[in-house]
């Protein structure tokens, strides 16, 4: 796609620039230091599937010991699916914090500062068993979902602020790729040989740690985002410091040159909160793409199958111990996609991927309702209800696993990014809470058909895709912004015509 050019600079110049850019040492350690936050998120969020039986009875041998009575079915039920939502409540605090943290610590220090916050929910779910308090687990599980909610706005953000257009989408995409690397981690730790059981599970979930430490080995290496430093901080030269590290090439102006005007355009206006996010017209479409996005990430159904996979497999016919090694399958094939669409992001682009996505993971849901609706009159639909969930997934990593994270740093500039990034992990981590919470019950109330709904709201954010969510891929940041803030111009002149008139 040919670049407009807006009559100031030279975009073919600067084209050319961004292309000569190579993956430098620094580059790649400031990938993995931000992406190590992505497989926290990741392993968070499959951790708490297998080892499902072991924590049920750890509970239920707790409430023996205080009671003298064993803890009812309806009880057990419904603490798990605290334990398991809970996580999402946290996240929910942690994205709205997400855009004040990265303000006032930066991008990098608040990655750093969030560790922290990651030591001590490990350190809460792992001496629960040595306890005895249950309880311990579920606030744990809450400030680990604090944990996660920070690192789902900081790591997107430091990964846009640090690449170039002709590589911001594979860099984006890395994100989920972290995600994906520690949900499958935590399903094969997760093997009842392993760690899942009741003998290390509280081993298993104290494992969180893991990322936290070596983020404190490698992110203090590397350079803080070269916007924030100008645009946030007005330190230039710092700035340029940290573009040469990440890029190794001298020749920074243009960019430098970029982020002063985007910088002197924003000193003209007033900060952007998340109140004025919400009620200025320039914004209006870019947030309603950004919120519709997230939403199509985790309204699709898919937490579904990362957080009951296992029960799921075991309704398939599978023996307990076979389904738990199963779920392993759903990480395989998220890794797998993830690390195939990471040239496709910067070639095909971010929008024709999320349609492929959605359309293949609405068939497959249709499937999915299908083969678990017959299985009692085709015996072979017991197996093809788990080849068409793997598949299901497949589609998930293709669009909606990656391209919302992605897509919502592209579509505000810097002022407006933070306040932009809080309301959409927000977004994300509350639909996240609702499905994870409600899915159990849904699972009861609809039984082989708990995936119709899903299908429903999938059709809705095709449509939606496909009649307003633009391209982006290859843009730069002032030229995918630029029409927003024409549409909010030409908004705000009518509204003040009719006033007048």
């Amino acid at each position: 796609m040919e670049r407009k050019s807006n009559g100031k600079s030279a975009p073919g110049s600067r084209s050319r620039s961004t292309r000569d850019r190579k993956m430098t040492v620094k580059l790649c350690l400031s990938v993995l230091g931000a992406v190590l936050g992505s497989l926290q998120f990741g392993y968070n969020t499959g951790v708490i599937n297998s080892p499902e039986m072991s924590i049920k009875n750890f509970m239920n041998e707790t409430e023996l010991r205080r009671t003298g009575e064993p803890m009812s079915q309806t009880k057990m039920t419904n603490l798990f699916a605290l334990i398991v939502a809970i996580f999402a409540a946290g996240g929910c605090l942690g994205g709205l914090l997400a855009g004040w943290w990265a303000d006032t610590f930066g991008r990098k220090k608040g990655m750093l500062l969030n560790t922290m916050t990651g030591v001590c929910a490990a350190a809460l779910m792992y001496f629960s068993y040595l306890a005895e308090a249950y309880e311990m687990i579920i606030v744990g599980r809450f400030v680990v979902g604090i944990n996660c909610g920070l690192y789902t706005g900081l790591t997107p953000m430091y990964l846009s602020e640090i690449s170039t257009p002709n590589i911001r989408g594979a860099l984006g995409v890395l994100h989920q790729l972290g995600v994906t690397v520690g949900i499958l981690l935590s399903q094969i730790l997760g093997f009842p040989e392993l760690l899942g059981n009741m003998e290390y599970w509280n081993l298993l979930l104290g494992l969180t740690v893991l990322p936290c430490v070596l983020q404190l080995a490698v992110l203090p290496f590397c350079p803080e985002s070269p916007r924030f430093l100008l645009i946030a901080k007005s330190q230039e030269e710092e700035a340029k410091e940290a573009l040469e590290a990440l890029h190794g090439n001298g020749q920074v102006l243009d960019e430098i040159d970029e982020m002063k005007k985007e910088a002197s355009a924003q000193s003209q206006e007033e900060k952007v909160t998340i109140i004025s996010l919400l009620t200025r017209p320039a914004f209006r479409v870019p947030v309603v793409i950004s919120i519709v996005m997230q939403l199509s990430q985790q309204l699709c159904g898919i937490n579904g199958i990362f957080y009951y996979s296992a029960s799921l497999f075991k309704d398939a016919g599978l023996a307990p111990d076979t389904a738990t090694h199963a779920t392993s399958g759903v990480g395989v094939v998220m890794v797998v996609m993830t690390i195939i669409t990471i040239p496709l992001m910067d070639r095909a682009g971010r929008r024709t991927l999320h349609l492929i996505g959605l359309s293949g993971m609405l068939f497959f849901s249709v499937l999915i309702t299908v083969t678990l609706a017959l299985r009692g009159s085709v015996s072979w639909f017991n197996a093809g209800s788990i080849v068409v969930s793997l598949l299901y997934v497949v589609f998930f990593a293709v669009g909606p696993g990656s391209i919302p994270w992605l897509i919502v740093s592209e579509l505000f500039s810097q002022g407006p990014r933070s306040a932009a990034m809080s309301v959409s992990v927000l977004v994300n981590w509350i639909s996240n809470f609702l499905v994870g919470y409600t899915f159990p019950f849904m699972q009861g109330a609809l039984g082989n058909y708990t995936f119709l709904p899903f299908t429903g709201l999938l059709v809705l954010f095709w449509l939606f895709t496909f009649f307003y969510v633009p391209e982006t891929k290859n843009k730069t940041i002032k030229e995918i912004t630029a029409q927003w803030e024409k549409k909010g111009e030409d908004t705000e002149v009518t509204s003040l015509v009719v006033h007048k008139a």
